[in-house]
């Protein structure tokens, strides 16, 4: 049940950046695979997508490793990308990453681990109609410090050159835009929050959304790192239960929608 609400939120999110007046593919790649190679299949969705519709370019919006991913594409095939926007994006990695890692290599508690979210991401692309292999060790690897150093010393384009800075706006022809979260806690009925809370701890008291910091999240031009929405917020997620008061996440896709739209893209 949890995994048809997420995949119905997803498309739910589609149809309301489409009411912003664009049009919406949403890419089935692997849930839990290396940047890389979830890289591969995005480009092999892009250029399926491109091919159908006759367009010359995308704009790519990764939220999380989907972030990542986008930034792999941008890299290797500039001419068919107008623009690379992540959210809640660990560029940096994520201390979360860290922590889960070290838990012992080819130990029991890696091999439970392992286990789980291997039968989550296999429930997910079941129901997404994806078929990819999964692989959330070499997921896990991507999303820590050291995995995205690696990645980064490959693929730098638009990375901030200082300490929470902002990157280059537009190398080779692509724009990037990045926005992240701050706030952990925004939804007393939002189930996911507490898990949320106790993942943050990892990051003693510093700006971040739960999974990802602030700064962790800076790509390109940086819209804004400190949005009141946690990790899972920044998608509309879970129900669409972000902060009451707070930032309407549909409202921040749409005022990006708008955004690209004045660049001509």
């Amino acid at each position: 049940f949890f995994s048809m609400a997420l995949l119905y939120q997803i498309f739910f999110m589609a149809v309301l950046i489409e009411e912003a007046g664009a049009k919406v593919y949403v890419a089935q790649v692997a849930t839990a695979q290396s940047s890389e190679a979830r890289g591969e299949q995005l480009l092999f969705k892009i250029e399926e997508i491109l091919a159908l519709t006759g367009a010359a370019k995308v704009n790519i919006i990764g939220h999380s490793q989907g972030g990542l991913t986008a930034r792999y594409v941008a890299a290797i095939r500039p001419d068919i990308v107008g623009s690379v926007t992540t959210v809640g994006a660990p560029h940096f990695g994520s201390k979360v990453a860290d922590f889960v890692r070290k838990v012992p290599e080819d130990s029991i508690t890696e091999a439970t681990i392992n286990g789980i979210v291997t039968a989550f991401a296999i429930l997910m692309d079941v129901l997404s109609g994806g078929g990819y292999k999964q692989d959330p060790l070499s997921a896990l690897s991507s999303l820590t410090s050291k995995g995205a150093r690696a990645f980064n010393q490959k693929f730098p384009e638009a990375l901030p050159k200082t300490p929470c800075g902002e990157g280059e706006f537009q190398v080779n022809g692509v724009y990037y835009f990045s926005w992240g979260g701050a706030r952990v806690m925004t939804n007393l009925f939002d189930v996911s929050d507490p898990a949320l809370k106790a993942a943050s701890w990892v990051f003693d008291g510093k700006p971040n959304d739960g999974l990802v910091s602030a700064c962790s999240s800076h790509l390109g031009r940086v819209v804004r790192d400190n949005y009141p929405l946690n990790h899972l917020d920044q998608v509309n997620l879970v129900a669409g239960l972000s902060a009451l008061f707070g930032t309407d996440p549909v409202s921040v896709y749409r005022a990006h929608i708008n955004r690209l739209k004045i660049l001509g893209l």
